[in-house]
């Protein structure tokens, strides 16, 4: 039987997702709980993979194992079991070919800035100290649609065989003391949102025109796009499926 799981994490101890030889990842704690309490080695597959340090309000993954139940008070247990900074929100039982990965529809990010210094929010929001020109900014947020190929946005010597992507909603938007940026779309490349932010900052700076984004994206350059944001500013918030999806 296959099952999903629906999980948040606060990326900020961890080096991402996915497994890595030598760090410690969100998906190997999440693999050695199950592995442990069901008596048997369990190996997850995740939606996708978040970068280290990058933070995630919903998260699904999936997982086989070779009878037809699990415990109903699993995802109690497995909470139990599991580090403070990652927390189970529920498992449930899928059709046979469900994946995690394939199935998703879309992923949506948020981006949280910073306006105002504060000791509270420092390691969940990057600090801006400079006025940005919001205006600006989201007028080059809806350029975003206009195109496909994002290859600008995305890490260098990334294997991929299509830099394409179909965003469908790109918006800067105002909450308390804190600049926030939604984007939604069907994939997303390797830093491609971080990248994207910091573009669109150096156009809430000046430092570029909202024009030029045109040219930026046209060049399929990484060097000719904005910096890199810090991670622990990004989270992945949402990922949609098939409403047929659960058993």
């Amino acid at each position: 039987m296959r099952y999903f799981i629906e999980l948040s994490y606060n990326g900020k101890g961890y080096h991402g997702w996915q497994n890595q030889p030598n760090a410690l990842s969100v998906q190997e704690v999440v693999e050695k709980g199950l592995s442990t309490l069901l008596g048997q080695p369990i190996a997850i597959m995740g939606a996708g993979r978040t970068d280290a340090g990058v933070h995630a309000t919903q998260l699904f993954a999936h997982f086989d194992i070779d009878v037809n139940f699990v415990p109903k008070d699993l995802t109690y247990k497995l909470n139990s079991f599991l580090p403070i900074d990652v927390a189970i929100n529920r498992i449930f039982k899928v059709k046979p070919e469900a994946h995690a990965r394939f199935d998703a529809i879309s992923r949506a990010y948020l981006y949280r800035v910073a306006l105002k210094k504060n000791v509270f929010t420092f390691d969940n929001a990057y600090f801006v100290k400079q006025d940005l020109d919001v205006e600006k900014m989201n007028e080059a947020s809806k350029m975003l649609l206009e195109y496909k190929d994002f290859q600008c946005f995305s890490k260098s010597n990334t294997d991929v065989k299509t830099y394409n992507c179909d965003i469908t909603h790109a918006e800067w938007f105002f909450k308390d003391d804190e600049l926030h940026f939604v984007i939604k779309a069907n994939r997303f490349l390797r830093n491609m949102v971080r990248a994207i932010v910091g573009t669109m900052i150096n156009i809430g700076l000046g430092k570029i025109s909202v024009d030029e984004l045109h040219t930026i994206i046209a060049s399929k350059n990484r060097s000719e796009a904005g910096f890199s944001v810090p991670a622990h500013g990004l989270y992945l918030t949402n990922i949609e499926y098939p409403e047929d999806i659960e058993l």
